[in-house]
């Protein structure tokens, strides 16, 4: 049985603002460009967590690329090839990130100082064909873990940033999926 105070009650949609003081809002503080006063979410650490991920990003661009060039052996000409699209994949997500910090008015920090002490995942070159992509998934699995931390923290608070991280994360387990078919098809 329900307790009396839950029955009937609707949830009543939030009010919107008037047009006239949209237009005066959008006039004040314009060099904040996207950042409006309706962004609820700690700008900061989403351009922190967002460097993470651009780190990331970086970080199994170039651990594909040596992949796609290290691959060796009877297998390898797919799996290399593989390799190279993910890689390119990857660098298309940092690029949205990237994008996405400058938006919130920060700056993405490509610096290769520190780059694997930002990024999420480890930077493994792996020792044979198996073994590489063994680490790709790995980081792949990092990666998926890692952006469903963060679309679970900004939440409701930036839905551009939670939709971005939202469709990257399904590239990242799209990734991880075919990767564990190629590691179950590869014999030790």
């Amino acid at each position: 049985m329900e307790p009396s105070s839950l029955k009937n009650v609707s949830k009543t949609p939030p009010l919107l603002t008037d047009i006239q003081t949209l237009r005066k809002h959008a006039r004040q503080h314009i060099e904040s460009g996207a950042v409006t006063s309706g962004y609820a979410a700690d700008r900061e650490t989403v351009i922190k967590l967002l460097n993470e991920a651009l780190a990331t990003e970086i970080v199994c661009v170039l651990r594909y690329k040596r992949h796609y060039f290290m691959a060796a052996g009877i297998h390898a000409e797919p799996v290399a090839a593989e390799f190279l699209e993910h890689a390119n994949e990857e660098m298309q997500h940092a690029d949205r990130i990237a994008e996405r910090i400058v938006q919130l008015r920060g700056e993405p920090n490509f610096s290769p100082d520190g780059l694997t002490a930002r990024s999420h995942a480890e930077y493994v070159e792996g020792d044979s064909l198996k073994g590489m992509i063994k680490e790709d998934l790995v980081a792949e699995r990092v990666a998926i873990e890692s952006y469903r931390e963060m679309v679970a923290y900004i939440a409701e608070n930036d839905p551009t940033t939670r939709r971005m991280l939202e469709e990257i994360l399904a590239s990242e387990e799209e990734h991880a999926d075919d990767l564990a078919s190629l590691h179950e098809g590869l014999k030790d």
